[in-house]
């Protein structure tokens, strides 16, 4: 590992320091670097170029788990323990996911509409039914959020109208069902479902039903 980091840092630091630092002879390294390279280096470097590409193409999310078997199911072979220290020479880390919260107030005051959906999640047609939620997203690293509202199509399990606001209030979610209303253009007999407690206006409804003609339905 000593000579690697010589041959490394060789472009920017003479090798006599270097080798000194290390505390290693010079004769040492250049016999090292001398040496043909082993069949198992050569494989090393092959095979950090693929582990390189996955996690790449993963935008940094996957850790050695996912890397080894997104490259088994390649056909590659690679065992996990190589995954993990071909990882750690190339300084490869997953970036880890920012956790989202959920923002539902059950413990309040205001009128609750009927439970229509009752659990029944899904649906035999598209704008049967949708549900609708909102969620606080941390960004960057000072603690600042953004609150983002969704509105989900059952049937299809598409996202069908979102909104995002450095506020969580009504009208958030207002301009989230506003944006499925107008993408959509569901007729009569649309059943929106949101959870108690949510921003959802009182008069579009709170665990309850709505029509598809105004968010006031």
């Amino acid at each position: 590992m000593r000579f690697q980091f010589i041959a490394a840092e060789k472009a920017t630091h003479a090798v006599t320091i270097l080798c000194r630092c290390l505390r290693v002879t010079r004769s040492g390294y250049y016999a090292w670097a001398r040496r043909p390279e082993s069949a198992h280096r050569q494989q090393d470097r092959r095979l950090s170029v693929l582990v390189r590409t996955a996690f790449t193409e993963s935008k940094q999310r996957y850790g050695s788990p996912r890397i080894y078997e997104d490259l088994r199911e390649q056909g590659v072979p690679i065992s996990r323990k190589r995954v993990v220290r071909l990882m750690q020479e190339e300084g490869l880390k997953a970036r880890v996911r920012k956790r989202f919260k959920g923002t539902t107030m059950s413990d309040h005051d205001h009128p609750v509409a009927a439970n229509v959906l009752n659990q029944e999640f899904t649906a035999d047609a598209p704008n049967q039914r949708w549900v609708g939620d909102t969620t606080e997203c941390l960004i960057g690293g000072h603690g600042s959020k953004l609150y983002l509202a969704a509105i989900l199509d059952l049937f299809s399990r598409f996202v069908v109208g979102w909104a995002v606001s450095a506020v969580n209030d009504r009208h958030l979610v207002i301009r989230a069902l506003e944006m499925a209303l107008k993408r959509r253009g569901p007729g009569t007999g649309l059943l929106h479902h949101s959870d108690q407690g949510s921003r959802t206006p009182a008069r579009t409804t709170r665990r309850s039903s709505t029509g598809a003609a105004s968010p006031a339905a």
